[in-house]
């Protein structure tokens, strides 16, 4: 530790809920759709999107949300109890959550239709998903490297370029992809969350806290 960190308070640990919730969280993400999805006959994953697992006029509509809802939770507890990062990231996380309640408390119709609130929460989501790495910057160097300047900036630049491509596609009613990129940025955006909070726990196992 260098002389200038040691005037600073020492950086906070990945609480264990956090890092359960960093091993369920990308399992959990894909078992949702992977799950709904097959007991859909003709639901097509690569042209539908999620949400529409969870519309009203889904048959697997409580299924697929009770996954959002379990996602949403995964994201609180990572937010609540990823001390490591810096405070704006974990608030991005936990709105982030938030709007993942949302997007299941309003969900999207089926066909060309779309409901605005479901589309401002899930937009919200995706966003805050893919740029809290940057807000959850550490520039100390006793900081585990992932969430340093230059892994941080790395990861929020390849989140984001993912995110922005999905909501190109989304948004554009004549692409048929939408739904197998949105798996893609599903995938990603959960294993990065892990990927961090289990670097983190791991690299604070050389400072250990009493806190947990």
């Amino acid at each position: 530790m260098t002389s200038a960190n040691k005037l600073l308070a020492p950086i906070g640990t990945i609480g264990k809920p956090a890092l359960y919730a960093a091993y369920i969280g990308p399992f959990q993400s894909a078992a949702g759709w992977l799950i709904a999805g097959s007991m859909w006959p003709g639901y097509d994953p690569v042209r539908q999107t999620i949400s529409d697992l969870a519309a009203n006029e889904s048959p697997v509509q409580l299924i697929m949300s009770s996954f959002f809802v379990l996602g949403g939770v995964l994201t609180l507890i990572a937010a609540i109890y990823g001390r490591t990062l810096a405070m704006p990231g974990r608030v991005a996380l936990f709105v982030a959550a938030i709007c993942t309640f949302g997007l299941t408390i309003f969900p999207t119709p089926l066909g060309n239709d779309y409901s605005i609130m479901h589309r401002g929460f899930a937009i919200s989501s995706f966003v805050l998903s893919a740029g809290w790495p940057l807000l959850a910057m550490r520039k100390r160097s006793d900081a585990p490297w992932i969430i340093r300047p230059t892994a941080s900036i790395i990861g929020t630049a390849l989140q984001a370029a993912l995110a922005l491509w999905f909501l190109s596609t989304w948004t554009d009613q004549t692409n048929t992809t939408e739904g197998l990129w949105e798996r893609v940025v599903d995938v990603s955006q959960a294993a990065y969350v892990s990927v961090v909070l289990v670097v983190c726990y791991f690299s604070q196992a050389k400072t250990p806290s009493k806190k947990q």
